[in-house]
């Protein structure tokens, strides 16, 4: 068995509070809360769903108040994808445009979402003014609805934060979360759905200033996500939320919508990848540049990820080796993205402090919704 490997701590200098001045501010798009009555489209640009998992979740969503909506067009599978690419793009353009949804929310991952947004580059050139764009471009820019997701999703949430600095939810989808129930393994955490999107947080916060909150329309909800792992480096660090799933951030990479990983409290989640795998993906960001800035780390639970045979290193292994250098706060085994236990949904895009002792911890500093419709 692999030995295993004490928490460190993160060096003195390293521990201290950055100073955000040093850095421009980022003032992320935000959308409106969701409640009891918000409608969600479900949208399936990757792979096709379970339709009976598919038909669970959409029971849990309209049990806690919410309308569903199914695409416009029914998709046949084609393939490994939910649809073919034209028409999936043509669903995820109509979704992002919609004036009567609040809110998308990927029916689960799989793979697809990367060709749809290569699409809106056409064949590489940033903006070819000889080659008329697809809508989806302008979609991008219409009023803003939270995108719920994670795994392959996170392409599509990457995407719209690098082109217009919008807030997601990096959480549970329809036939991938919310069809396990809530608070059940395989399912969601309430809890942290409801705190981020707004929809009658349990939370009580201390100090609101409610004339500011009146005048803004911004929500100051200050509330802490419990990470229920583990500590690999000591410390406590603020920055803005961002990643996803390790295998599509990897893929951002000499993009447009390339990930910026400065000044981030990074989340790096996966499954189903050999520990030498994640080895590759880690030192592959390491040399493009991806950790310098980066404040804090939170990972995953890696599930699936077993060694191959005549091998006992594990991911954690690998995360200690490659991450225990930077001198950062670094927690292990949280319960985000793929993972067996209920599964959290964290803010992407907004300010958040890391604090990583015991099982670890997120602050999270300012609200992805906003108040005012």
């Amino acid at each position: 068995m692999a030995k295993s490997i004490p928490p460190r701590t993160a060096p003195r200098s390293a521990r201290h509070e950055h100073d955000s001045t040093s850095e421009p501010i980022i003032v992320p798009v935000r959308a409106p809360a969701l409640g009891r009555g918000s409608v969600l489209r479900i949208i399936s640009p990757a792979s096709a769903s379970d339709s009976t998992a598919l038909s669970r979740g959409t029971e849990e969503l309209e049990r806690l108040g919410y309308h569903v909506r199914l695409a416009t067009a029914p998709m046949s599978p084609d393939g490994y994808f939910a649809g073919p690419r034209n028409q999936r793009l043509a669903d995820l353009t109509e979704a992002l445009q919609d004036p009567n949804v609040d809110a998308l929310i990927g029916a689960r991952g799989g793979y697809g979402t990367m060709a749809l947004l290569a699409d809106l580059e056409c064949s590489g050139d940033p903006a070819p003014k000889s080659i008329p764009k697809p809508s989806m471009e302008s979609a991008a820019a219409a009023a803003p609805k939270l995108v719920i997701g994670y795994s392959d999703i996170t392409v599509l949430q990457a995407y719209l934060w690098a082109r217009s600095r919008r807030t997601s939810l990096y959480g549970p989808m329809v036939a991938a979360g919310f069809d396990g129930g809530a608070d059940s393994p395989g399912g969601y955490d309430l809890e942290s759905f409801l705190s981020a999107t707004g929809a009658g947080s349990p939370h009580k916060f201390a100090g609101q200033d409610k004339e500011k909150e009146k005048d803004s329309g911004e929500s100051p909800q200050e509330w802490t996500i419990p990470l229920r792992g583990e500590t690999l480096t000591a410390g406590a660090a603020s920055g803005v939320l961002l990643g996803g799933c390790l295998t599509l951030l990897q893929t951002t990479l000499g993009t447009s919508w390339e990930i910026d990983t400065r000044g981030a409290i990074l989340l790096l989640e996966d499954c189903g990848v050999k520990p030498y795998q994640v080895d590759r993906m880690l030192l592959h960001l390491m040399q493009a540049g991806k950790f310098r800035g980066v404040r804090g780390i939170v990972l995953g639970e890696f599930p699936r990820c077993d060694a191959p045979a005549g091998s006992d290193v594990t991911v954690r292994d690998v995360c200690c080796r490659l991450l225990g250098c930077l001198g950062i706060p670094v927690t292990f085994g949280a319960a985000i993205g793929h993972t067996p236990r209920p599964m959290l949904t964290v803010p992407l895009g907004v300010r958040a402090r890391l604090v990583a002792t015991g099982e670890g911890k997120l602050e999270i500093l300012e609200s992805a919704v906003s108040l005012q419709k």
